[in-house]
């Protein structure tokens, strides 16, 4: 009776309207007043863990860097370098925009960050060069969803965290199949832009290409500093994302002088509006993952998919399926915290990696980001285009078979993800 009430009980209150924090919450804590001995302080006792969680301390960080490098102009230096390294390709311009969404992911850890930042400004140059503003506005709002999978991430974070895996090792798993996403969507651009004949900018000489790397260098540096920091072992994520923030903050007021120090309150302030909003769904998930673990429901799910002879590559297909439904309704954090507990034993009993299951995931998580009618992205694109959502989903879809076809590969040949941690004995 226990886990058709809670799964009932929380679709009846999503399906009211009620916000997904709430909801889960609100789940949570009937389900355990009802049917568990546990007494009711065990739930003010469990969301105060989830506070003191020492992993999840990098999220706030994470987002404040995130802040920083949108308001401190970071991300228009970062398109200027990216034109400058491929803008003289045919439809170097939409290409550049991908680079661009690679390396400020390496930055922000955000999605939504990600595709504010730089498709405020990569959408308005495509099309004043001649780029149709659909195309534009669909490549930037697939593009952006690197910013979850390119280390540092947020759902990343927030997956270690819910079991207790490496977040440093979670990083890793993400740079292969992070280049090789925004490999793939570089090369689908070129072939459309040579069949439409799209604009090329002027080659860019070295001199300019030097202009360019000297005014990104600082944002640049950060990846250096918030991985190498990491794997060289000087700092852990947490405090990596800590030395992220200071360092964005320091180079947005004091290297570029894109804002002034009187100002950064109101970046302190988003950031922890942001902040707040996430970590609240996050201890409410964490509340619902508390009640599945004391009802051992993960335990009786993974019996019964052992019991029924379940592969592994059967089990992979029905998350995907589970996972990309879910995706198109709810917030990627609050996915990760309510299914990872269920899938990651499942998971260990019939041999899959933990981290290749983190990465595939996230993958589903990016796919996410850009479905109707939930997408995040598709929201984001839309207000900083102006185009209403419906045409921001009609320009996005035709790249969404690129996502698919990549979470594919993903989830059926491990090695991509895993690759780095081994060979960093990870």
């Amino acid at each position: 009776m226990t886990i058709p009430f809670l799964f009932l009980a929380l679709f009846l209150l999503m399906f009211l309207g009620a916000p997904v924090a709430i909801a889960l919450g609100l789940a949570g804590s009937v389900t355990i007043l009802l049917f568990s001995p546990d007494s009711v302080s065990s739930l003010a006792i469990k969301l105060f863990e989830t506070s003191e969680h020492y992993t999840l301390l990098a999220i706030p960080f994470f987002l404040l860097a995130g802040s920083f490098m949108t308001t401190g102009g970071v991300a228009r230096r970062l398109i200027d370098f990216a034109n400058a390294c491929v803008g003289h390709i045919r439809g170097g311009l939409a290409i550049g925009a991908v680079l661009a969404c690679m390396l400020f992911a390496a930055l922000s850890g955000s999605s939504p960050a990600t595709v504010a930042a730089v498709g405020s400004i990569a959408i308005a140059g495509m099309v004043r060069s001649g780029y149709p503003q659909p195309f534009a506005a669909g490549i930037v709002a697939n593009a952006g969803t690197l910013g979850i999978l390119i280390p540092p991430s947020v759902v990343m974070v927030v997956y270690a965290a819910a079991t207790e895996t490496s977040v440093g090792s979670m990083f890793m798993a993400g740079v292969v199949p992070g280049l090789l996403l925004g490999g793939a969507l570089m090369v689908a651009i070129y072939v459309i832009a040579v069949k439409k004949n799209l604009p090329a900018m002027p080659r860019a000489t070295a001199r300019e290409w030097l202009s360019s790397a000297r005014k990104a260098i600082w944002g640049l540096l950060l990846m250096v500093i918030i991985l190498g920091g990491i794997y060289s072992g000087m700092f852990t994520p947490t405090e990596a994302a800590a030395v992220a923030a200071v360092y964005s903050a320091f180079i947005a007021i004091f290297v570029y002088r894109d804002m002034r120090l009187r100002d950064s309150h109101k970046v302190i302030l988003e950031s922890a509006k942001l902040s707040i909003m996430l970590m609240f769904i996050i201890a409410n998930a964490m509340l619902f993952a508390h009640v599945l673990t004391t009802e051992q429901i993960p335990q009786q799910i993974t019996a019964m998919v052992v019991e029924a002879g379940l592969s592994p590559w059967m089990f992979l297909l029905v998350v995907n399926i589970v996972l990309l439904i879910a995706g198109a309704f709810m917030e990627p954090s609050a996915i990760i915290l309510i299914l990872a507990p269920i899938l990651f034993p499942i998971a260990i009993e019939l041999g899959i990696d933990p981290i290749h299951l983190g990465v595939v995931m996230v993958v589903n998580m990016e796919i996410g980001m850009i479905t109707p009618p939930i997408g995040l992205n598709l929201f984001v694109t839309s207000a900083v285009t102006g185009m209403p959502v419906t045409s921001v989903i009609r320009a996005a879809m035709p790249w969404l078979s690129i996502l698919l076809i990549f979470l594919i590969l993903i989830t059926y040949i491990p090695s991509i993800s895993l690759f780095l941690p081994r060979m960093l004995g990870m």
